[in-house]
């Protein structure tokens, strides 16, 4: 006899893995396409290149991500451990205010520290207006260069070592604290041989995250005229005209962040970091600061703050006050409608998409669609003007050698240079944000519960909508959050596919800066601050949960 249930079943399961199944493939392209690229042939400017700056590019690079990961890990690391093993003045205001410096991309960090060091700029202002007139240029340190890049990535990213420090740190056993002590150790010991190791894998994930910012970060190095492997990957398109030759440098960073995940990953080998103590877990109390070393405690994490949020906001207010004919000039409204629209489409393009892609796997548990997935999910690890060129050489690809050869109209238009096309990249960057920020949540429902549904008469898909997507709905809230404030951040993939005269708070505070025109490019990179900072303050309920005060 004929099954019809077990056929409507198993359609059911094949609609849920094909679509799993499309949606990981989709995102894979780009890795796809940049690797199939290196071999395609290039210009003679691969060639000039080659023989001249290559070798200027990658060491650049290296130097850069070395001097950032050593700051961010001193200072992500450092304020972390105060404001979760001690008491003193405003440490409940810290935990949550360091965060705001997220809100501020390198490339505006960037803005703030030439209008402030600059010949002129507002420490000469200061300076004359305390001091009176006087040779003060001299001896007004030069912020530029290498050592601008390194700050203005270091107080723009250290937050990620910071929040996933802070929670390893938070949910520390008191046992660990206790065994220190029992060996003899001073607390500046035990921090180095006891608490850091234990919160090693933490301090990792946040500095893989600042790696791949660092190495994916275009507009703070192009603003201080640093020749890095991104903006090779950007002249090569734009100023050379050479879509094979960019692949070719984007294979090659491609390369090397994969490098680093493996060597970290060899370097751990067969350590753990858990401790089986009897007794289960202790609640650590934390230890209240007296005298000098409250003050240093807080000095510290004020100067920190301080760097990191007050000081680009307070450029950027500066500017805005001193000439408010830049802010009569600029189109606010449809500069925040344009920025908005962005982020919210597309997060709720991600949601969407992400949501399916989870359920297919949670239903299907396939290993193929499994490490699939996997894949699909390194498109976070993709620096933005990478994604961007991979995408543009697919499509003028799939154009030339399908779509033309059908007899069809040129489709390069309806993807480049349009909101679709915007979107698309924003999916295959930030795919993995919004996979792993629901994956961790379904994590959290058990499978008895399907099953259960299933019993009760549900089908699949009245069992994820009716149980499921209810049950992640703080998830959801969170991860929308978490990808609109990337997406307002965003500069490379939104300058290179935007439409024709559609900006962005980012790509207009961009222009304006590359323009020599820093007055004009507080007004945006003003307005940048202020909206990522209501998103922060919003998501910051949900980073900073914790069951101890």
């Amino acid at each position: 006899f004929y099954d019809y249930k077990a056929d409507y079943n198993m359609k059911k399961i094949n609609f849920w893995y094909l679509s799993s199944f499309l949606i990981s493939f989709v995102v894979i392209i780009p890795i796809i396409t940049v690797g199939i690229s290196f071999f395609e042939e290039t210009s003679n400017y691969y060639k000039i290149l080659k023989e001249t700056f290559l070798i200027e590019y990658i060491l650049n690079s290296l130097t850069l991500l070395v001097l950032v990961l050593i700051f961010t890990f001193v200072i992500g690391t450092g304020t972390a451990y105060l404001v979760s093993f001690f008491k003193f003045p405003f440490s409940d205001f810290f935990k949550w205010a360091l965060i705001l410096s997220f809100a501020v991309p390198p490339y505006i960090y960037a803005y703030s520290l030439t209008a402030f060091f600059d010949n002129y700029g507002i420490a000469y202002t200061i300076l004359t207006n305390i001091f009176g007139e006087g040779e003060y240029n001299k001896i007004i340190p030069k912020v530029n260069g290498m050592l601008g890049a390194t700050l203005s990535m270091t107080f723009s990213l250290f937050a990620y070592v910071f929040i996933l420090s802070r929670a390893s740190f938070l949910y520390q056993s008191q046992n660990l604290i206790d065994l220190g002590k029992n060996l003899g150790f001073s607390r500046f010991k035990s921090f180095f041989n006891i608490i850091l190791p234990a919160a090693r894998p933490a301090i990792v994930a946040g500095l893989s995250l600042v790696a791949m910012e660092t190495l994916a970060e275009f507009g703070a190095v192009d603003f201080f005229s640093i020749n890095t492997l991104t903006t090779g990957i950007y002249n090569s398109w734009i100023a050379f005209d050479d879509l094979a030759f960019a692949n070719r440098i984007a294979s090659l960073l491609l390369l090397f962040i994969f490098s680093l995940f493996i060597i970290e990953n060899l370097s751990r080998k067969k350590a753990k970091y858990h401790f089986n103590i009897k007794g289960g877990f202790k609640q650590k109390e934390k230890i209240k600061l007296f005298g000098y070393k409250s003050f240093l405690a807080f000095i510290f994490c004020f100067f920190v703050f301080f760097m990191s949020f007050l000081f680009p906001l307070s450029q950027m207010l500066y500017w805005t006050i001193k000439f408010p004919e830049n802010l009569l000039d600029l189109q606010i409204i449809t500069l925040l409608l344009n920025t908005l629209y962005l982020a919210l489409l597309s997060s709720l393009v991600l949601i969407i998409f992400s949501l399916i892609s989870n359920y297919g796997n949670r239903v299907t548990n396939n290993k193929i669609l499994n490490i699939l997935s996997t894949l699909s999910i390194s498109g976070y690890a993709i620096p933005g003007v990478i994604l961007a060129v991979a995408f543009i050489t697919f499509i003028a690809w799939f154009d030339n050698t399908i779509v033309k050869s059908l007899g069809f109209l040129s489709i390069k238009k309806v993807f480049i240079g349009s909101i679709l096309g915007l979107v698309i990249v924003y999916f295959i960057r930030f795919y993995s944000l919004a996979f792993n920020g629901i994956k961790s949540g379904y994590e959290k429902i058990n499978i008895a519960v399907d099953e259960s549904a299933y019993l009760l008469g549900y089908s699949k898909r009245k069992t994820f909508t009716n149980i499921h997507i209810p049950f992640l709905r703080n998830s959801l809230l969170f991860i929308i959050i978490l990808i609109s404030l990337e997406i307002i951040r965003e500069l490379p993939i939104t300058l290179i596919l935007r439409p024709f005269n559609f900006e962005t708070f980012a790509t207009t505070a961009y222009i304006s800066a590359s323009e020599d025109l820093l007055e004009a490019a507080a007004v945006p990179s003003l307005f940048l601050i202020l909206i990522a900072s209501i998103f922060i303050i919003i998501a910051s309920k949900y980073i900073l949960r914790e069951n101890n005060g």
